[in-house]
């Protein structure tokens, strides 16, 4: 919990093939190509993503998606040759009403993103036919397999091939896989944390429920986030791992987790906005 990224849009490209471990600047794309779309990622405030179907690619024209997790819209643009990228606004896409599925299976970046991304692809795509795909690097690779829902940015770790399907279930019924959940990349980690939290007291697993309103530091690594008539403090710490955390990994590193500190409360909530 609290891990997710934070991200508010994304741009997804599709490139078949093998991605190298820095993703578009490694990747097959012109030059020209890859840097128009790392500054119109930029300009739009869009994570970068390269995404393939998993198994063997189908013939055709190529996709480029444009998620606002915020709005909570998606579209996508066809496209035939890499350099029509340059003349694209992923924004004009054909919108897509149902939700998508990234399993991260970047092995370039980290191997265990395809040891364990790749059969978590498969199955989802068995049980979502057309919904997935094998995407680059998310962020979180000790934690995979990794899948993120668009375009809601929700984010789940240590999904296996037996529970991906039920977890695409969930989302279908409006419910989070609490277990598994890391986060929603639209909430600061402190709001991920105290939300689930909140959602673990109450035994709720609605993805609509505990909307945060507001997020405030009130100590060295410690924050209120208020929802509607409840407060909850959280702390975050830092602990040394004993082993790598990833298979790229060559030493242990340090790991961030949140703590509950405070009981729930119905005092007035802080100011600033999370």
């Amino acid at each position: 919990m609290g891990t997710a990224p934070p991200v508010r849009a994304w741009l997804l490209v599709e490139q078949p093939g093998p991605w190298g471990p820095q993703q578009v600047p490694d990747s097959a794309l012109p030059a020209e190509v890859k840097a128009a779309l790392i500054a119109r990622a930029a300009g739009l405030h869009a994570r970068l993503l390269l995404i393939r179907r998993p198994g063997r690619g189908a013939p055709g024209p190529r996709r480029v998606g444009y998620a606002d997790s915020v709005a909570g819209t998606l579209r996508w643009t066809e496209f035939a040759a890499a350099s029509d990228l340059l003349e694209i606004d992923p924004r004009a896409g054909v919108p897509d009403p149902l939700p998508l599925y990234l399993v991260c299976a970047h092995g370039n970046h980290d191997a265990c993103c395809a040891i364990l991304g790749r059969p978590v692809a498969a199955a989802l795509a068995a049980a979502r036919p057309g919904r997935v795909w094998e995407c680059s690097h998310v962020g979180g690779d000790r934690y995979a397999g990794n899948v993120v829902v668009l375009p809601d940015g929700l984010y789940y770790g240590g999904v296996d091939a037996g529970s991906a399907p039920a977890l695409a279930d969930g989302h279908d019924r409006g419910e989070i896989d609490l277990a598994r959940f890391r986060g929603a990349s639209t909430l600061a980690a402190p709001a991920q944390a105290a939300q689930h939290f909140a959602r673990q007291r109450a035994g709720d697993r609605s993805a609509a429920s505990f909307p945060p309103r507001a997020v405030t530091r009130v100590g060295h690594e410690v924050w209120d986030v208020a929802f509607d008539g409840l407060v909850l403090r959280v702390r975050a710490v830092f602990h040394r791992s004993d082993t790598p955390l990833t298979c790229s990994a060559a030493v242990p590193a340090a790991i961030r987790e949140f703590q509950l500190v405070e009981a729930p409360s119905a005092r007035g909530g802080p100011a600033a906005a999370p």
